[in-house]
C-alpha cells in the first residue's frame, strides 16, 4: 500500500473547505494518507514521494515530474481570474474563455473582481501560472463537477486530462431521523452559508413576501452584506419571520436542521459543487436551489429537492410553497435524498474512487518513465 500526501498552501493553513475536506480524506481512509499536511514544494525532493495528491493552484508551479501527482480543483481559479465565474451587475454567470482583456473588461466593467489595477494584475499572473502549470505538467486534473471539467476544456485543457469525482462529505455525527408531520408543521425553513450578495440571501428574502405567512427562516451564517440584509428583511416587513442565529456549527446547526422542513439554497453564481446541498441529504432534508454551475448535478429534481431559476422570486416562492403545504412530498423528498447521499456521496464512497484515480496516475507515471 502507497502512501498519499496531501499537499495545499495558505487555503488549508487558513482553514476551510479544503482543510475540512483533506481531514475527512484522513478520516475515511487513515492508510491511505500521511497524516502531515504538505504546506511548500520548496526545498523538498520530490523523488521521494510516493504520490502528491494537490489541492492549491499556487503549488503547481513547485511541481516536478519526478513522482506521481493530482491536483483537485475545488474552485475557477485556473480559468478565471476573479474566481468567481460571475457578474454581479448583471446577475448572471461569465461564459467568456479567459483571456487577459476580457478579464480586465470584468473586473473593471462588470465587476467580477476588484477594480484596483495592481489586484487585477495579481489575479491574471495567478490564474495563468496555474493554467500553464496544467498544460505543461500533463498532471491529472480532478474536477469537482462535469461543470468545472467542461470549463476547463472549454479553457484549452486536453478532456483526457480532467477526471469528474464529485465531493463526498462526512455522515453527520449526531443522528438525524426523515421530517415528521409535527417538524413540518413548525414551518420552518434554512438558509446555511456566508451572507454575501452571491449566495443569493437577497432573493430569499424578497421570495419570502410571497410566500405562506406562517414559514419562518432561520439564517445560519455572517458575511459582510448581513447588515444590508437585515435592513433588507425590516423594509420587507419580514423581522418576525426570520431569526438571524450567525455562524453555527455543531449540536446548534445540527437542530437547526431537526427543526427545518427544508433547506433553501439560492446561490447565484456558478457554485463548483454547492455541498450545501449533500448536507442538506445528510440530514433527511428535501433541497431546494438554483439551476447554476455544478449543483445541478446532486439534485434529481421533483425527486431530492426542487431546481429554480435563479433569482426568479415567483419560482423560488412557488417551490417553497409546494414543500410547505406538502408534508409527504416534503419528508418523500428528504428520504430520497438521503438514499442518494448513502449511495454517491458519502466520503468513504468518494475516497474509494479516488483510490482508482491515484492508482491510475502511478501507472501512468511508471509507464512514463520505463
Amino acid at each position: 500500500m502507497y502512501k498519499v500526501y496531501n499537499c495545499a498552501a495558505f487555503l488549508a493553513l487558513s482553514g476551510g473547505g479544503v482543510k475540512s475536506y483533506i481531514d475527512g480524506l484522513l478520516d475515511a481512509l487513515p492508510e491511505m494518507y500521511d497524516p502531515d499536511l504538505i504546506t511548500s514544494l520548496n526545498n523538498l525532493d520530490q523523488s521521494k514521494y510516493q504520490l502528491l495528491h494537490i489541492h492549491e493552484g499556487e503549488m503547481l508551479s513547485s511541481l516536478t515530474n519526478l513522482c506521481p501527482a493530482v491536483y483537485t480543483l475545488h474552485n475557477h481559479h485556473p480559468y478565471c481570474p476573479s474566481g468567481s465565474k460571475y457578474f454581479p451587475t448583471r446577475h448572471v454567470a461569465c461564459d467568456r474563455k479567459m483571456s487577459t482583456i476580457a478579464c480586465t473588461w470584468g473586473h473593471l466593467v462588470d465587476g467580477c473582481g476588484s477594480r484596483r489595477p495592481n489586484k487585477i494584475g495579481d489575479n491574471l499572473n495567478r490564474a495563468y501560472r496555474a493554467f500553464q502549470s496544467i498544460q505543461k505538467l500533463g498532471i491529472t486534473v480532478i474536477a469537482n463537477s462535469d461543470y468545472v471539467r467542461s470549463q476547463l476544456i472549454f479553457n484549452g485543457i486536453d478532456p483526457d486530462q480532467v477526471v469528474t469525482l464529485r465531493c463526498g462529505i462526512i455522515s453527520p455525527k449526531s443522528s438525524h431521523e426523515p421530517l415528521t408531520p409535527e417538524i413540518h408543521a413548525q414551518q420552518r425553513i434554512l438558509f446555511v452559508g456566508r451572507v454575501v450578495p452571491d449566495k443569493g440571501l437577497d432573493w430569499l428574502l424578497r421570495s419570502m413576501v410571497n410566500i405562506s405567512p406562517h414559514i419562518h427562516l432561520d439564517i445560519a451564517g455572517e458575511g459582510w452584506d448581513l447588515e444590508k440584509m437585515k435592513i433588507l428583511a425590516k423594509t420587507l416587513k419580514l423581522t418576525e419571520r426570520v431569526t438571524w442565529h450567525g455562524w453555527c456549527n455543531g449540536e446548534k446547526l445540527e437542530d437547526l436542521y431537526r427543526q427545518s422542513l427544508a433547506v433553501v439554497f439560492p446561490s447565484l453564481w456558478p457554485e463548483p459543487a454547492g455541498l450545501i446541498t449533500l448536507e442538506a441529504y445528510a440530514r433527511f432534508r428535501p433541497i431546494i436551489t438554483s439551476k447554476v454551475g455544478g449543483i445541478p448535478e446532486h439534485v434529481r429534481d421533483r425527486q431530492t429537492g426542487i431546481l429554480v431559476k435563479p433569482n426568479d422570486v415567483k419560482e423560488l416562492s412557488t417551490a417553497i410553497n409546494l414543500l410547505a403545504k406538502d408534508v409527504d412530498k416534503a419528508r418523500e423528498m428528504g428520504i430520497a435524498g438521503n438514499k442518494l447521499f448513502l449511495q454517491e456521496f458519502t466520503l468513504s464512497t468518494h475516497a474509494s474512487k479516488l483510490r482508482e484515480i491515484y492508482d491510475q496516475a502511478i501507472a501512468k507515471f511508471n509507464h512514463k518513465n520505463n
